[in-house]
């Protein structure tokens, strides 16, 4: 058989030939100039400063100074400048809201220059602003003298003044600074090693443990307040609920985290906050407050709380919100339908703004609701009942009106009192600062860690709905538990803090 080759001419072989050879010249020159390519670059990325950049050819002059005429437009622009931002400080504004009263004021004195021993005062102007100095650390030294009879042969002994009452035995942190980290850490999320670079920064060798420790011990002066209010907040005739989470490090040598729950309890009659810590979700947690509670219950469509809810001295009520969020997220699936539902839930949260704006009573805004939300939920309840012989419970707009149906005793029974809410949003808030803080230092340390934090949080949380300083709270607290009886320690409640200062 004959091959291809054997059926080219000489002129065609000599040709290919000729290509071949010329092709694999081409082949060569192209690798030696990428090789040469590659080291070039080499020696920028690896060699020596020397290396890199000596001997370079088409190295530019640097302008080290600008030229004079430049120097003398940039000056003339510089100046203009200036006069506009006085001019426009001058202009006209419909003021501002004045300084606090309370805070500090330093005065500095000003005089016109010159000669004025010639000159009377005719008068002064006042101007104000808002200066800032941050907080810094000093040494509190207690200096105790001792005293002695003077007569040495007297039996009465040595007198000396009485120390004050140590947050920590043999500790240095003062009330004021444990008040600064605890705060620092629970109320604006700042972890505990972020505030060791506080004390860096002021050249305080504080260790980790060390600062731990004084948060720890400074939390456990709170435990009998916080008994105190557990045992309260078991009382309360109207309590809304929520949970939400909290990793712990279960076992330091685990890579894991636990997660763990916390509960937390409102009262919008009182406005005091609890939480409480459980490492599980299970309903049984609950039992800690809501054992042997009376009253209203309000919480989310959660099943845990169901037999709580279901207690015949117990009236459970839903949330509206939940019910709005649910077919909000359903809108993607039947706008129309969707729509219609929030517009009911609308007018609902209608009346509410209504009843607050003009600030009625408690029973002005229930014969308010009667009168006007009470027909709203009728014609929703019937129009829902029509929607969901039409819909399939399966799509997402089936399921979230079957949330609310599924419901609707619980989400009526707001009516039955004018103190009652018609959501459960006042517990969610308390629940946010919680999450901030969760993506600031991750995880407690432990299961007791937690439940401190439990506490810390539930007093803080009373602090801002009563509009109280959490660090003056806490470290007038911190000062006077260890001296309070039991009778007065609800005395040290930051609602009644507040009526105190």
């Amino acid at each position: 058989m004959e091959t291809s080759l054997e059926l080219l001419s000489k002129e065609q072989l000599i040709t290919l030939v000729g290509d071949r050879e010329r092709i694999i010249r081409e082949k060569e020159e192209e690798a030696v100039y990428l090789k040469a390519l590659v080291e070039k670059f080499r020696r920028l990325a690896f060699g020596q400063r020397r290396e890199r950049f000596e001997g370079s050819s088409d190295q530019m002059a640097l302008p080290f100074e600008a030229p004079a005429e430049k120097q003398q437009e940039q000056a003339a622009e510089f100046e203009k400048k200036k006069e506009r931002l006085r001019s426009n400080r001058k202009t006209s504004h419909r003021g501002r809201r004045p300084l606090p009263e309370h805070l500090p004021v330093e005065e500095v004195e000003l005089y016109p220059d010159g000669d004025l021993s010639e000159m009377v005062c005719i008068g002064k102007e006042v101007t104000e602003e808002l200066d800032y100095v941050p907080a810094k650390f000093f040494i509190k030294r207690f200096i105790r003298y001792k005293y002695a009879q003077k007569d040495k042969y007297s039996e009465n002994g040595v007198k000396i003044a009485q120390l004050p009452t140590r947050i920590i035995d043999r500790g240095i942190p003062s009330a004021g600074l444990l008040a600064h980290i605890l705060v620092g850490k629970y109320m604006d999320h700042l972890p505990l090693y972020r505030q060791i670079q506080q004390f860096k920064r002021e050249k305080i060798p504080i260790a980790t443990s060390t600062i731990e420790g004084w948060a720890r011990q400074g939390l456990e002066r709170l435990e009998p307040l916080y008994d105190c209010l557990l045992e309260d907040t078991k009382s309360m005739g109207y309590l809304q609920a929520d949970e939400t989470t909290i990793r712990v490090l279960e076992n330091p040598g685990k890579k894991s985290c636990h997660l763990g729950f916390y509960w937390v309890y409102h009262s919008p009659l009182d406005g005091t906050v609890l939480f409480d810590y459980s490492p599980t979700r299970a309903a049984k947690s609950m039992e800690n407050i809501l054992s042997g509670f009376k009253g209203y219950l309000q919480t989310d469509g959660y099943a845990g709380y169901k037999k709580t809810g279901a207690r015949k001295d117990v009236t459970h009520l839903a949330c509206w919100a939940h019910a709005r969020r649910e077919i909000f997220e359903a809108m993607s699936n039947d706008e129309k339908t969707a729509q219609q539902a929030l517009t009911y839930i609308g007018q609902l949260y209608e009346v509410e703004r209504e009843a607050k704006e003009k600030k009625l009573s408690p029973e002005a805004r229930k014969a308010l609701r009667l009168e006007r939300s009470l027909p709203v939920i009728n014609k929703m309840a019937a129009w829902i009942k029509e929607q969901l012989v039409i819909i399939k419970s399966r799509e997402a707009i089936g399921k979230a009106l079957l949330y609310s149906a599924n419901r609707w005793a619980e989400l009526s029974n707001y009516l039955h009192d004018g103190r009652l809410e018609i959501d459960n949003n006042l517990v969610e808030n308390t629940i946010r600062p919680v999450a901030l803080g969760r993506k600031n230092y991750l995880f407690a340390g432990s299961h007791a860690s937690a439940q401190r934090a439990a506490m810390i949080y539930s007093f803080f949380s009373i602090c801002k709905k009563h509009d109280v300083n959490p660090y003056e709270w806490l470290k007038y607290t911190l000062e006077n538990i260890m001296q309070t009886n039991h009778r007065n320690v609800r005395d040290l409640y930051p609602q009644n803090f507040k009526n105190k200062a």
